[in-house]
């Protein structure tokens, strides 16, 4: 029991979260899982899906789908981030891509996870600071804030990682945000 007068303070609640990061392409597509706890980031499974350029492209969806599916069952993500399609001058890449990253939409939403999409601006403001960043900067942030020895490899699974922190960060900020308006 606290004295008279004095004020007890509340903890800060901590989030726990596991995410899903998700850099989308048919070609590769960049995946990771990693569990967030207050500020900190441990990295969980991370890397990509291949598939062929033999194969006809509904086939190669359906790869994707599938493998998502399997990846979202097994980790059992709380939420997922994805990249925004950054819109090349190949109208063909961007709609194959876009395609893609319906499916991989499809997959979370398929599975009851909420879908969270941030812009590349938004993935490098969120690890850099600064939304123009370079790639190989953001890389270095994702290999620092998880704590491992390389940068993880190929870009589309670094940049999947770097989707799933700037989630957590935003993710952290509105609950911090919901707590001080409550308080």
């Amino acid at each position: 029991m606290a004295p008279c007068g004095a004020q007890t303070t509340v903890p800060a609640k901590v989030v726990l979260m596991k995410i899903l990061g998700i850099d989308p392409g048919y070609a590769r597509m960049g995946w990771g899982i990693v569990d967030m706890k207050g500020n900190s980031f441990t990295p969980i499974s991370y890397d990509s899906i291949f598939t062929y350029p033999d194969t006809e492209m509904p086939e190669r969806l359906k790869m994707l789908y599938e493998f998502l599916m399997q990846t979202i069952e097994k980790y059992e993500p709380d939420a997922a981030a994805i990249e925004e399609l950054f819109f090349n001058t190949n109208a063909k890449t961007a709609i194959l891509v876009g395609q893609a990253r319906g499916v991989a939409i499809l997959a979370c939403t398929n599975s009851g996870l909420p879908v969270y999409e941030y812009t590349p601006l938004q993935i490098k403001q969120a690890l850099v600071g600064y939304g123009r960043a370079e790639k190989t900067q953001v890389q270095m942030m994702v290999k620092t804030i998880l704590g491992l020895s390389a940068v993880p490899k190929p870009d589309d699974t670094a940049d999947a990682l770097a989707a799933a922190i700037c989630h957590g960060h935003s993710a952290g900020s509105a609950n911090r945000l919901r707590n001080l308006l409550k308080g």
